[in-house]
């Protein structure tokens, strides 16, 4: 007679016991796999920004001097920017200008591994819908225009999730202009009327203006050399990361203005001052009270584009700090680089050295003036040191600062 084997199975507490205990180790597991992929985005970003300062660098041993933010074919006597492109086989292309528009990004795209882009800027073409454009293109928004549409992976930070309209090729990488803010705009260059934006040798001073004022490792409309940088190419920033813009008010990716020059001029923090930040979401402008016009406000939407909100960074308040502009996205402001990344942002520095800056590096008395010049009977602490401490400090070129703190550990 044989005898019958038993076999026994889990029991249904057994069963709940083990599912509860593989999702606990789940649980404790999926933040560090989603810290982990964060790390691998930021140190990617860290290296897109090493190859803009690899590519910096190779520009400066070619053509003796940075690639200049302010840039491009312009016509001083002619308006036109980028609606006269027309469909046909006339050659040569009709007149389309840049209004000196052109980023500082524009001319490192063949240091970049970007031939192809650069190829097509560089020179006349016709589109594959039939619109003939000139050498370097028409004005850095005009949306015909191919190139300007180009999101260029170099140029952008994996963490950054902002994709696709509105914007046209978007950057997360700004120029430095230090503590700079007067005159950031255009630089030497002036509008006048509807005969364009002209490069004039001393239209009210404005090359003075700019010479006293600006103060960063680039200048607007300018181009500067490596022997500029008086403090030390280690001991200066050179660029700054910057988020961009998601349509979400976000106080560190869309502008506000200031509802005034001098305002801003004379308190960087005017914007949070004039209550324009929600009190209970202190990263996001306040529904009421606030002074921006949508998707002409937006940071990083342009990565042709000079003008400070699209290209360009300031050591004037702290990184992740809110972006508020004396006038509307042309103007200038006070443009902190910003992250997606936790508790800080990376700089450039001249050196061709990537840093991660934190919220908390001591930046001096945030509500103190700018430095700048206006006239000759208005010199507010031109030459001085920056107001804003280490960072202000990190920001100027030549200011004669001494900087005690070791950045690159």
């Amino acid at each position: 007679m044989y005898g019958r084997s038993l076999r026994r199975g889990f029991t249904l507490v057994e069963l709940l016991v083990v599912i509860a205990i593989i999702g606990i180790l789940v649980g404790l597991l999926l933040p560090a796999v989603q810290a982990a992929r964060e790390a691998a985005r930021r140190m990617s970003c860290s290296n897109n920004f090493k190859q803009i300062g690899i590519a910096l660098h190779n520009y400066h041993s070619a053509y003796k001097q940075l690639p200049i933010n302010g840039t491009g074919p312009t016509n001083e006597f002619n308006n036109a920017c980028c609606g006269d492109a027309v469909t046909g086989t006339a050659s040569p292309p009709p007149v389309a200008f840049t209004r000196n528009l052109l980023s500082w990004l524009v001319g490192i795209t063949p240091f970049m591994e970007q031939q192809g882009v650069w190829d097509q800027i560089s020179n006349q073409h016709r589109d594959d819908n039939g619109l003939y454009w000139p050498a370097f293109g028409p004005a850095p928004y005009a949306i015909d225009y191919r190139p300007w549409n180009v999101d260029i992976p170099s140029y952008r930070c994996p963490s950054d999730p902002g994709r696709g309209l509105p914007a046209l090729g978007r950057t997360n990488y700004g120029c430095s202009y230090g503590d700079s803010m007067w005159r950031t705009q255009y630089g030497q260059n002036f509008f006048q009327g509807n005969t364009g934006r002209w490069r004039y040798a001393d239209h009210t001073g404005r090359m003075r203006q700019v010479r006293g004022s600006c103060r960063g490792m680039f200048v607007p409309s300018r181009g500067t050399k490596f022997r500029d940088v008086l403090d030390g190419l280690s001991n200066t920033i050179m660029g700054g990361e910057m988020m961009t813009d998601l349509g979400d008010r976000n106080i560190s990716t869309t502008g506000s203005r200031a509802n005034g020059r001098d305002n801003l001029l004379n308190n960087p923090k005017f914007c949070e001052d004039d209550n324009q930040i929600d009190p209970d979401r202190p990263n996001f402008w306040a529904t009421t009270g606030v002074n921006y016009t949508g998707t002409r406000t937006m940071r990083g939407f342009r990565w042709a584009d000079q003008r400070p909100l699209y290209s360009t960074v300031a050591t004037i308040l702290p990184p992740n700090s809110e972006v508020c502009l004396i006038a509307n996205h042309g103007g200038h402001g006070a443009i902190p680089p910003s992250s997606r990344h936790q508790g800080g942002a990376h700089v450039l520095m001249g050196d061709g050295a990537v840093i991660f800056i934190t919220d908390s590096i001591e930046a001096g008395n945030s509500r103190a003036p700018v430095p700048y010049f206006r006239n000759n009977a208005n010199q507010n602490a031109v030459g001085f040191a920056s107001p804003y401490g280490l960072w202000g400090a990190l920001g100027t070129r030549a200011s004669s600062e001494t900087i005690e703190e070791q950045l690159n550990q």
